[in-house]
């Protein structure tokens, strides 16, 4: 099979006609994506959106080291859903214990229970529209999605018809989950700059959790 590199929307074709082992054997390390067979190299990402993922990726590693009820995997990891022909590889995706999808050492057989995007401007049309219709159809209990350049946060969770409703922060901007107890997300911190580093994230864990 040869390579063919071709321009997209959505990112860089650079193989068709790829198997889902092919696929992991030969590009999933590389920050790609299949879709139909296709494997799409993701947009390059900004600065904003790789220092809101670190931050997010230690909020979770804090929370799950006090809390061990799960944990937080970041891209690139595959998330395999059985409802969708793509593979994605989510920003950051959070599984608890109780998932019943098996981890492999190289990708997730099932949906996350959390999938989290933080968007870049080349993604925002797939994060808004793509992948939210297949986590929603693929069973990813909620979906998360930051835009760090309009300063916008959108959660949805599933309802018991398999549909994703609009979830909304209090009055203060704290969100919180049934998913994560006593877990609380307070969004103007997302905007900060700089945005607290590993060992203060630790500690607003601590706080968050006594």
């Amino acid at each position: 099979m040869a390579d063919v590199v071709v321009k997209k929307d959505t990112g860089e074709v650079i193989a068709t006609g790829v198997s889902f082992e092919e696929y992991m054997e030969k590009y999933a390390g590389d920050f790609c994506e299949l879709v139909e067979g296709e494997v799409i190299r993701m947009s390059p990402v900004t600065a904003e959106h790789v220092l809101l993922c670190a931050f997010l990726f230690n909020l979770f590693q804090s929370y799950f080291a006090l809390r061990p009820i799960g944990k937080v995997m970041a891209a690139p990891f595959v998330m395999r859903l059985p409802t969708s022909k793509p593979k994605r590889e989510p920003d950051l995706q959070i599984i608890l214990d109780s998932n019943p999808a098996e981890l492999t050492a190289t990708y997730l057989d099932g949906p996350a229970d959390i999938c989290i995007e933080v968007a870049s401007p080349g993604s925002l049309q797939v994060d808004r529209g793509q992948k939210f219709t297949e986590y929603e159809k693929g069973g990813v209990k909620e979906y998360w999605m930051f835009d760090p350049i309009h300063r916008e946060s959108l959660f949805y969770r599933l309802n018991s018809k398999g549909v994703y409703l609009p979830q909304l922060p209090d009055r203060d901007g704290n969100f919180r989950t049934p998913a994560l107890p006593d877990f609380v997300l307070h969004i103007p911190t997302l905007w900060e700059r700089p945005l607290p580093n590993p060992g203060e994230t630790f500690d607003l864990v601590k706080a968050m959790l006594a």
